[in-house]
């Protein structure tokens, strides 16, 4: 917890925590009573270019309630906009402490994201950073309490674009409008301020809806042809015919009765008027839809990298295609969690931290993570990492748990999965594995441990002597049956009188250790 009220700011001027409880545009009135003026009505190719020049100079209003029009009413291009960020927000996320992490910084990362699940609507405040992807930049201001001790927003609210302005310095600054030509600066710790840039270059020339609104344009054009060639479409040509001197009522009335007739199929004329019907209205939609459609693709390409994603065309889309436009897409997905991850890292996770004594720097602040790396088939990572291993490799832990999906346990789990014991391998000596384990256990040998390694001491010659010569024959034979007729021919010649002494004396060492046992259990009882 936090215990001082005075915090140095980015700028390394300090000031109160008890200032951030005045949101910033509580004293801009003006902002919030501004109604949008929707330029997109009646747009036309000189009216846009006029736009976007005039936010190339400084003034981002009409360009960023154009943004918001073209989100509102192109549904393909909303439909996009919304894959693109939902791809963002349907990841999982993760507070992470900072490379080569301390025991108190790992600590820390922990309890910043239990505090980050008392943040009200924490899901809404991912999409509305997202919302930057398209129009180049987002704001949402924060405004900040104290829950138990604990400083934490209260709210994080979404500002309109056309409530900022930029303002261009050494590097070029976002800032709130308040009727001056520099703007008003955005207050430290107040705001998370997520710009997404389409392309390099000024702010105001590198949102990616500023590439879409030709597209928008043009398509809006096709659409509006579209709607009025099939109002027409079908309907036969109706020329009416007055006689001369008609009065300009009579004429009226007249011009009425073609209209009714087209739609209703019912009208009335005075006499001495004629009409006459002519072919019926013909023409192709397909020039139209061929323009919309060269329309939307663009869009789906600087949206989604590629067209399979979005829609089949049933000529050129195959599964393979599909394929390759979605890791296409999955790269676009990785870039923009990226970016997401370090504006909410710098303007949310930091503060929250700083704030509540988690942290005394930038640097070595938890971190916000997007695990975007698709985990590995376990069965492979389990067959080749003890191999690479074996090798003299060095492999992180951790590493290989994120690879395969396993997430790094809590220091304070006990029941976790433990290796198994090793197995006796084979070929060791029973009287080995005896010594082997009294000596790791500290514990001396008890009887019958002795004797089991006496009697193997006592065997092996001759156990030495058969494996030598069975080893041989197999290393010779070429078949299973010539492997078997050598063991026949074999056997006669096999010498048990060593074995048959090894026998006797294991005999007699087992019959000493029965005794020894009984009477150890009778001085026991």
């Amino acid at each position: 917890m936090v215990t001082t009220t005075r915090i140095v700011g980015p700028d390394g001027q300090p000031f109160a925590l008890a200032d951030l409880k005045e949101p910033q545009t509580s004293r801009t009135e003006q902002l919030r009573n501004e109604w949008q003026g929707h330029p997109s009505r009646g747009l036309t190719p000189s009216r846009l270019a006029a736009i976007l020049v005039d936010a190339e100079q400084g003034s981002l209003v009409a360009q960023s309630e154009l943004f918001e029009d073209m989100e509102e009413r192109d549904g393909h291009l909303a439909s996009e906009m919304l894959k693109r960020r939902g791809a963002v927000i349907e990841l999982p996320w993760d507070i992470v402490p900072p490379s080569s992490p301390f025991p108190k910084e790992k600590a820390a990362a922990k309890q910043l994201k239990e505090l980050l699940a008392e943040i009200p609507g924490f899901d809404e405040l991912l999409f509305d950073t997202t919302d930057a992807i398209g129009k180049g930049y987002t704001n949402l201001e924060i405004e900040w309490h104290q829950v138990e001790g604990f400083w934490l927003p209260a709210s994080v609210t979404h500002r309109p674009q056309s409530w900022f302005q930029i303002y261009r310095g050494y590097r070029e600054e976002i800032r709130l409008r308040d009727g001056t030509a520099d703007g008003e600066p955005l207050q430290p710790f107040g705001w998370i301020r997520h710009i997404h840039k389409a392309k390099s270059g000024l702010l105001a020339r590198a949102s990616l809806f500023r590439v879409l609104v030709w597209p928008y344009l043009f398509k809006n054009y096709a659409v509006g042809d579209l709607a009025e060639f099939l109002e027409i479409y079908g309907i036969p040509m109706r020329l009416g015919k007055y006689p001369p001197g008609s009065s300009k009522e009579d004429k009226l009335t007249l011009l009425r009765a073609l209209s009714e007739l087209g739609h209703n199929a019912a009208g009335i004329i005075p006499a001495g008027m004629e009409l006459e019907f002519l072919d019926a209205a013909t023409g192709d939609p397909k020039a139209y839809q061929a323009m919309i459609d060269w329309c939307e693709r663009t869009q789906s390409k600087m949206i989604l990298g590629g067209t399979l994603t979005s829609q089949a065309d049933g000529k050129s889309s195959t599964n393979a295609l599909g394929n390759v436009h979605n890791e296409v897409r999955k790269d676009i997905r990785n870039g923009d969690a990226k970016q997401v991850a370090a504006t909410l890292t710098r303007d949310l996770i930091y503060p929250i931290a700083l704030f509540n004594g988690l942290t005394d720097s930038l640097r070595r602040s938890p971190r916000m993570f997007f695990p975007v790396e698709e985990t590995g088939d376990i069965e492979t990572y389990s067959a080749a990492l003890p191999t690479f291993v074996s090798m003299g490799m060095k492999i992180s832990r951790q590493w290989a748990q994120e690879r395969v999906g396993i997430p790094e346990p809590e220091t304070d789990e006990t029941d976790l999965l433990q290796a198994p014991a090793p197995a006796r391998p084979l070929g060791l000596p029973v009287a080995d594995v005896a010594a082997a384990s009294a000596q790791m256990s500290n514990q001396p040998q008890d009887p019958p441990a002795k004797m089991t390694g006496q009697l193997d001491q006592a065997v092996s010659p001759a156990l030495a002597g058969w494996v030598g010569q069975i080893r041989d024959l197999a290393s010779q034979a070429e078949s299973l049956e010539q492997l078997r007729d050598g063991l026949f021919a074999l056997l006669p010649d096999l010498s048990l009188d060593d074995y048959a002494a090894a026998m006797r004396v294991g005999l007699a060492a087992a019959a000493l250790a029965g005794h020894y046992e009984i009477l150890r259990e009778a001085g026991g009882a």
